[in-house]
């Protein structure tokens, strides 16, 4: 190492070559994702997330807990995040296009934000509405 210094006319700091690699982490929080997911559906015209327990939401309870329909399940070692979501889609529109716009809407914001592969998105359909004529 001296003549590595020498040969090169270096003051290196030895203990920066000594010490082992920082290794950098990071956690996010499973509210995180719900928040990511509460925008996503937020923007989704027909569909809505149910909230809180399904008992409540069958009798027209409103709990304002909407978080509890968004559950999210991260595996750190795959760097990836599975979500599943309840929610309710008003009376004639297509199940199948709302699941897809939701799990595509779902999928680009979660990586987009948080760099993680998104492995699942899965949609259970609750309840149906219909529009409240004013």
């Amino acid at each position: 190492m001296q003549e590595f210094r020498k040969l090169f006319n270096l003051n290196l700091d030895e203990r920066e070559i000594n010490l082992p690699e920082t290794t950098y982490s990071r956690d996010i929080e499973d509210g995180v994702f719900q928040s990511i997911v509460q925008n996503c559906i937020a923007s989704i015209a027909g569909v809505s997330l149910v909230e809180g327990k399904f008992m409540s939401s069958l009798f027209g309870r409103e709990t304002g807990d909407k978080r509890s329909a968004i559950s999210i399940e991260q595996n750190s070692k795959n760097h990836s995040v599975s979500v599943k979501i309840s929610l309710s889609i008003e009376y004639g529109l297509s199940i199948p296009q709302k699941s897809e716009e939701v799990q595509e809407s779902i999928v680009r914001d979660i990586t987009s934000h948080t760099g993680l592969h998104v492995s699942s998105v899965h949609v259970v359909f609750r309840n149906l509405t219909t529009q409240n004529s004013g």
